[in-house]
């Protein structure tokens, strides 16, 4: 791991936040070298961070020594040019545990996710990722979504805890969220870093910065680098013509097509990374694949969304 804070890396960031998918072989076990050239390949097409078995590596599918074991493979993949996050999540002692075995792998930080099943009030939600930063010395950024929504006080509560840097809003509520960003700014003194984590992130891109949110992720990035890319400099330099033109021919209908089928948000992006050239198999369940049809129509999208590139150029 490099000496700079996480939060230093990942404030101004040179390119999009990668969250690889997990290949598995064709005995259902994970393809560890798959994984590694996918890690690698999105480093070098230039990726800024690598989100190691989070939500579309589907952390839920993965054993503690599989998550390990993947996590190994992306810290010497990436060998310190960026940080590597791995996911953590279940109950909290679950939570800690993979936090452990992601410090002992080398990781620079954790993506909590939200606690298994459960639905708990703030007091709950506040005392178990507290104890989660507690347990190791990894930065931990807290995801909102699902069964984890909290208020703007306790978020503010967490900017205050020691370990944890950052916030990434799975919801897509932006009322809450500008009301987090400015409870934290009124209460905290310092930087909190804040995560536009939405399945297609890209799509309200323009939105989220507009109340200063312009870290985001990016699934698309695994499949697609170059319109990720693209992307994310008209984001960021304030190319808004060639951020909506891509939202207009590409994201938007890529957002519809993912809504078709449940799971998507992971499935269908992998079906991206096989139509792309890598084998990384398909996704072991509850997820299920995409249709033919489904496929066949991405791989006719992402032609639309690089043909929208070439008449930009």
């Amino acid at each position: 791991m490099t000496s700079a804070p996480l939060a230093a890396r990942l404030r101004v960031p040179s390119g999009p936040l990668f969250f690889p998918v997990t290949p598995y072989g064709a005995e259902g076990s994970v393809d560890i070298e798959a994984f590694r050239a996918h890690v690698r390949g999105g480093v070098e097409a230039g990726a800024a961070a690598v989100f190691a078995c989070c939500g579309t590596g589907e952390f839920h599918a993965l054993t503690p020594e599989e998550f390990q074991l993947l996590v190994t493979a992306a810290v010497e993949e990436t060998a310190g040019r960026v940080p590597v996050i791995a996911g953590a999540g279940y109950g909290t002692a679950l939570a800690v545990r993979y936090a452990r075995l992601a410090e002992a792998a080398g990781a620079d930080g954790l993506l909590a996710m939200p606690p298994y099943l459960v639905v708990a009030a703030q007091e709950g939600l506040l005392r178990h990722y507290t104890e989660l930063a507690a347990a190791t010395s990894l930065d931990v950024i807290v995801y909102q979504r699902d069964n984890a929504v909290f208020t703007p006080e306790t978020v503010v509560e967490f900017a205050r805890a020691d370990g944890i840097i950052g916030f990434k809003d799975g919801l897509g509520d932006l009322d809450l969220m500008q009301r987090v960003v400015s409870a934290v700014r009124a209460e905290v003194p310092g930087e909190f870093l804040y995560f536009n984590g939405l399945p297609t992130a890209e799509l309200t891109g323009l939105a989220y910065r507009g109340i200063g949110v312009s870290l985001y992720s990016s699934a698309v990035f695994c499949f697609a680098p170059d319109l990720a890319l693209a992307f994310h400099k008209a984001l960021n330099s304030g190319d808004d013509e060639t951020a909506e033109r891509l939202i207009d021919g590409f994201y938007r209908p890529f957002v519809e097509l993912r809504k078709e089928g449940r799971g998507y948000a992971v499935s269908l992006v992998k079906a991206g990374v096989r139509l792309a050239g890598l084998d990384v198999g398909g996704v072991r369940p509850p997820l299920h694949e995409p249709s033919d049809d489904h496929v066949k129509r991405l791989a006719e999208l992402i032609e639309r969304g690089r043909a929208l590139l070439r008449e930009g150029v």
